[in-house]
């Protein structure tokens, strides 16, 4: 198999996005991933902010005359895509999101206690 494409990227940590991972394998299968894959990422996960962000103004009065953005998805629907598309960028990257997500919640807490002056 090519350092191209292959079916999983590195194999999985012991988290319960693993099994998202797995989902996304079967979904993603065939897939060829590049040195660009990343940067697609990035910019779909620019592209799905939007969307999110836009649904959001639209429910929530910001831009009530936009028509289009609200007969589109909820918010809540673009921030699965969104998160969706975070997985797909940590899988492929080998991130453990878990570890991640347990980092900041601590970087979090320890700002409340002490907060940067």
């Amino acid at each position: 198999m090519s350092a191209i494409q292959h079916k999983q990227p590195h194999p999985y940590h012991a988290t319960p996005f693993g099994e998202y991972f797995k989902v996304l394998d079967e979904i993603d299968k065939g897939k060829r991933y590049s040195a660009e894959y990343g940067s697609i990422m990035i910019i779909s996960l620019l592209e799905e902010l939007g969307e999110m962000a836009r649904a959001y103004l639209a429910e929530h009065g910001r831009k009530k005359t936009n028509k289009a953005a609200q007969a589109d998805e909820s918010y809540e629907q673009e921030l699965g895509d969104l998160l969706v598309t975070i997985l797909r960028f940590a899988r492929v990257k080998n991130i453990n999101l878990h570890e991640r997500i347990l980092y900041t919640l601590e970087k979090i807490k320890a700002r409340k206690i002490k907060p940067k002056e």
